[in-house]
């Protein structure tokens, strides 16, 4: 049997939602399983990587051994329910660049649990495929899209479990990703958060959730526009995005610009904005960044309100 899944990128934290906000976006990887016949040639990963993308060190990212994270997802699948994989042929068609802060690593241990409960005939429901990858990827902030697509709030509970709840993101704002050409890893990103902050600055983003969530519900750029900032992370991540204060300085006056915010762990942005002058946004984006010799791929994205999507089955 061979199926082959095909997932969104994601875009997490938002500005103030840190490992609670996620949204999935049209860039796709497509996760195919394959059981082979052959006994005793075990795990077999590939990766195939679209032309369009460049990316020299995707299989630095993506070990073709058991320690993918694709393998840890698919294996633990296996596990609860008392089997182990074995003489699987795995291969990622990657599209979605890889640590760029777009939800490369959710793509693919997603993809690939979906495919391995397909095989196994769905011992799995939505609940337990939240939950077992969100323990391989660590948070389910851009595992929750990837899985139920569109702008999601999530949350890992102690017991676990995954709650979302998904909102409505207003069609009359624009998304621009912004991909620079130089990576920043997530453990390294993560590296210079630290282990505590002030207590005015969780207060901080704690209102600021509060207008994120009422700006989406009421489409109201206004509130959106203070709702878009943060004190958890972006500060701390700043220095690592060379370019990003600038960027956020050079943007700050345009009227139509709702906010400018890492895209996860980044180097990757998102600029959120009313539905016009795209083109000045991404020139001024553009611009900035090649002052500092920073190539850039700038796309204004819709919502993928879709999440994974089984696309072939035999």
């Amino acid at each position: 049997m061979k199926i082959s899944v095909k997932v969104p990128a994601t875009t997490a934290n938002l500005g103030p939602g840190f490992d609670c906000l996620g949204l999935a976006l049209p860039i796709y990887n497509t996760i195919t399983i394959e059981e082979t016949v052959l006994p005793g040639t075990g795990i077999e990963i590939n990766v195939l990587s679209d032309d369009s993308i460049k990316d020299d060190l995707i299989m630095e990212h993506i070990p073709m051994d058991e320690n993918s994270i694709i393998y840890k997802a698919v294996e633990l699948l296996y596990n609860s329910i008392g089997q182990t994989p074995s003489e699987l042929k795995i291969t990622v068609q990657s599209q979605i660049p890889v640590a760029r802060g777009l939800g490369s690593s959710a793509s693919v241990i997603v993809g690939g649990l979906i495919a391995a409960n397909e095989l196994l005939g769905h011992p799995a429901d939505e609940v337990a495929l939240l939950s077992i990858a969100t323990e391989v990827e660590g948070h389910p902030d851009n595992i929750t899209p990837a899985i139920v697509g569109g702008l999601v709030l999530t949350s890992l509970e102690d017991d676990g479990r995954v709650i979302y709840k998904k909102l409505d993101w207003p069609d009359e704002w624009n998304i621009t990703v912004c991909i620079p050409d130089y990576e920043l890893p997530t453990d390294i990103s993560r590296s210079v958060l630290p282990k505590n902050v002030p207590l005015e600055d969780a207060i901080f983003n704690a209102k600021r959730m509060g207008m994120f969530v009422q700006a989406v519900n009421t489409k109201d750029a206004e509130l959106m526009k203070l709702a878009l900032q943060d004190k958890l992370h972006q500060p701390y991540r700043m220095k690592l995005v060379p370019g990003l204060e600038n960027i956020i300085d050079n943007l700050k006056h345009e009227e139509n610009v709702l906010g400018c915010v890492l895209s996860g762990a980044g180097p990757a942005i998102i600029i959120i904005s009313q539905k016009n002058d795209l083109e000045k946004i991404k020139n001024i984006v553009k611009n900035t960044w090649e002052e500092m010799n920073v190539k850039v791929n700038i796309m204004t994205l819709p919502v993928e309100k879709q999440g994974a999507q089984i696309i072939n089955h035999e």
